[in-house]
């Protein structure tokens, strides 16, 4: 997991001369200056932290920079879990492929998609085969006509070599359709 050094400025380190101060629960103390503001946090024995140095005033917060410091590391880390790593994934075709392999390499592209992968499809090409290239565009406009709405071009169709590829993204509709369809037919 890669960790990310943030800089926060403290106490005396405070650039500005007036600062909007929250307290350590984060209720607003009010716009004060950056002396008063340090007066207060030493009284509390606690430190100044600058928050938000772009707002106008800068936002400062009384709190121990120990547990400010924890919190935002706790933070980082439910961030890092919710971000799923997106996934490429690729699947073949012929261009002359048969039905039943048509479906199921179908079925695994909606699968895919489910799980919020990327799909890379691949019409590769032999030899002999290379002079029905619009056969490969069917296939493609095939599949995306089957898998229906819900699905972004990322890379749209272009040959590489011998072999046509795109790439698609399912958007945020896409396994909710399919749910939805799902629990009106039981």
């Amino acid at each position: 997991m890669k960790t990310t050094n943030n800089y926060w400025r403290i106490n005396e380190r405070i650039p500005a001369t007036t600062l909007r101060v929250l307290d350590s629960k984060g209720v607003q103390i009010g716009v004060i200056s950056k002396d008063e503001a340090i007066k207060l946090a030493k009284e509390s024995n606690q430190d100044l932290i600058e928050i938000a140095s772009k707002a106008e005033p800068p936002v400062a917060k009384i709190i121990e920079f120990g547990k400010f410091k924890y919190q935002e590391e706790k933070k980082q880390k439910e961030a890092n879990k919710k971000a799923k790593p997106s996934d490429l994934k690729e699947i073949r075709f012929t261009p002359f492929i048969g039905e039943g392999d048509y479906q199921t390499r179908l079925k695994r592209i909606d699968e895919f998609l489910t799980d919020k992968d990327k799909v890379k499809l691949v019409v590769y090409f032999k030899l002999k085969q290379l002079g029905s290239k619009t056969f490969g565009y069917d296939i493609m406009d095939r599949i995306l006509k089957d898998l229906g709405e819900g699905i972004n071009i990322d890379m749209k169709p272009k040959f590489l070599g011998r072999n046509l590829i795109m790439i698609i993204s399912p958007t945020n509709i896409y396994g909710k359709q399919k749910n939805k369809d799902q629990t009106i037919s039981n």
